[in-house]
């Protein structure tokens, strides 16, 4: 299965990095789900897509020598979830607001699916998602994997 997660995802490219920022969250309904089954994390594979922003500053004052900063141009994230329970509710995801972030920053990414699997969690970057699949959004659950890829919107100066 991570084989496919990883053809599907490109194979390695130089301005994707792997992503493992996992946050410790509360479970819902921890209980009703413990008398059935034994609650586990599920597995996952994820990517962050870096890049350089060649915008109007960054031409005038870098060049390829001295480039500018790398900034988060995006996420790929693929959770497994081969054994679930009832495969006919999809997971699903949820952005919610980072405690640990006060000046908003940050944001947490958060992965529900049901039993047997723990709801688990991702500190992402607070952008605008670009939600059009020509610019890479995905958001699919097939064969026990859930992919959500997005790319941030980029900011155009405009006079």
């Amino acid at each position: 299965m991570r084989v496919a997660a990883s053809r599907a995802m490109g194979g390695d490219n130089e301005d994707e990095l792997d992503f493992g920022g996992e946050v410790s969250v509360a479970q819902r309904n921890a209980a009703a789900i413990m008398d059935r089954f034994e609650p586990r994390k599920p597995r996952y594979m994820n990517r962050v897509h870096t890049g350089f922003d060649w915008n109007r500053y960054n031409r005038t004052h870098y060049d390829q020598d001295n480039p500018p900063p790398k900034l988060v141009q995006g996420y790929k994230f693929n959770i497994f979830y081969p054994d679930l329970i009832d495969p006919s509710k999809p997971p699903t995801y949820k952005l919610e607001a980072d405690p640990t972030s006060p000046n908003g920053e940050t944001l947490l990414l958060r992965f529900s699916a049901g039993p047997p699997y723990e709801d688990i969690a991702f500190r992402i970057v607070n952008r605008d998602w670009e939600h059009s699949h020509k610019h890479g959004f995905k958001s699919q659950y097939s064969r026990g994997i859930l992919h959500l890829w997005f790319f941030f919107k980029k900011l155009r100066y405009r006079r």
